[in-house]
Parts: C-alpha cells; structure tokens; sequence
C-alpha cells in the first residue's frame, strides 16, 4: 500500500466557490487530483485542455506531481484580454482629458517657469 497525502482542490464561480479536500497516493498529479476530486462533474464547463491551473496561486502544468497539503486551483478563462482593457481605458482617459495630454503640457509649463526663474 503505498502512502497518501493530503490536498485540496479549488475552483471558484462569481457567486459559488468549492474547496474540496481530498486524499490521494503519494505521487499524484495536478491532473489526477483534479480528476479524482470530483470537481469536473459537479462543473463540467471546466476543460482541463483549456482551464489554467495553479499551486497555491502559481501556474504550474497538469503534469505537475503534488505534495502533502498543496491546493490545487483550477483558474476559470479571462473575459477580456488585459491588456486589451487597459488600452481601451487609456483611450477613454484622453477624451477625458485625464492621462497624459493636458497634464504633461502643465508639467512642462511649470517646469519652463522654473528655469527662467533660475536664469534671472
């Protein structure tokens, strides 16, 4: 008989959360884990071919072999890409006059102010 461990297996909605503890032999996967929780029927828009997944807050690989007491995190995929976001948001900024622009200008202004004071 071979040796177990301890490990839980996360997964989390906007309105409902799961945190299953489960034990599993010594030598076990991230997969196996995942596999053997339970988890994918109880959420079967989780596709392990896509899902990322994570130890204590770190990617890591399905491959990857656990340890006594490690958490397993199945990641759910982003809505919006970031970075995406954050151009977008960096547009809206500058219609708005927020980000750059007008304060880059005053920032010059003053720092021109500055110099002819020096000069005098």
């Amino acid at each position: 008989m071979s040796n177990q461990i301890q490990v839980e297996v996360a997964y989390g909605l906007a309105d409902k959360q799961s945190l299953l503890s489960l034990q599993v032999d010594e030598g076990v996967t991230v997969e196996e884990a995942i596999r053997q929780s339970g988890v994918l029927e109880e959420y079967p828009e989780i596709d392990l071919s896509k899902n990322k997944v994570g130890l204590f807050g770190k990617l890591t690989k399905l491959s990857q072999v656990l340890r006594d007491k490690d958490r397993v995190e199945i990641y759910r995929p982003l809505i919006a890409d970031p970075k995406e976001v954050r151009k977008k948001r960096a547009a809206e900024g500058k219609k708005m006059g927020k980000g750059g622009g007008k304060a880059d200008e005053l920032k010059a202004t003053i720092k021109a102010t500055k110099d002819a004071k020096a000069n005098t």
